[in-house]
């Protein structure tokens, strides 16, 4: 088995090279799919949470006014450890269990962790591979902006809650550069498939 990080910056395009990677046989492990759940209606995830922020984040429905919290924990860093300290356990522990059950499948199998705040909270050691999708500042902001409908002081304020530029670029042992063309991107990452299919697994 290949254990490979994937990260990048809000709006840098990292769900896009994941799913090429899917594409092209990698096992994905998506920590927002599992994020998610963590906090589905009816979970002790979400029964934290509501313990943590108050019951006015839950909907009409019971499930969580997503939205509505990420406005909180956005605005206020302390909030923000608040959450992920009852997030971060749940999705590390699924996604151990799907890792081991895609080992189990296949002992060379590519296993690409898709991890948003990689830098900020789990580290980069016990991966093999760490894999940053890169794109400078103002293209986040631009995306942001035309594809989520955020306001540019929104998209800032969002990119800014993330580790820099810098501090990703500096775990990286691959860059995947995202400021073409989505043809551009298919290439790419083509070569980065060819490049961890090439590399032995762990024993």
């Amino acid at each position: 088995m290949l254990r490979v990080g994937l990260t990048g910056g809000i709006g840098s395009g990292k769900s896009e090279v994941a799913r090429r990677l899917a594409a092209q046989g990698a096992v994905l492990i998506d920590s927002d799919v599992l994020a998610r759940a963590a906090l589905a209606r009816g979970s002790a995830g979400l029964e934290q949470v509501i313990a943590e922020f108050g019951a006015d984040l839950l909907t009409s429905a019971g499930d969580l006014d997503r939205t509505a919290l990420g406005e909180i924990v956005f605005a206020d860093m302390t909030a923000r450890r608040r959450l992920e300290a009852i997030v971060h356990p749940e999705v590390r522990r699924r996604a151990d269990e799907l890792e081991r059950a895609a080992a189990a499948a296949d002992p060379y199998a590519v296993v690409v962790h898709d991890i948003p705040l990689l830098v900020e909270s789990r580290g980069t050691e016990g991966f093999d591979v760490v894999v940053v999708v890169d794109v400078p500042v103002e293209n986040q902001v631009a995306r942001l902006v035309a594809d989520r409908g955020m306001t540019e002081a929104a998209a800032r304020s969002r990119v800014l809650a993330q580790a820099s530029r810098e501090q990703r670029l500096a775990v990286a042992d691959e860059v995947v550069d995202n400021t073409g063309s989505l043809a551009d991107l298919d290439e790419r990452v083509a070569r980065l498939w060819a490049d961890l299919t090439a590399r032995p697994p762990r024993k």
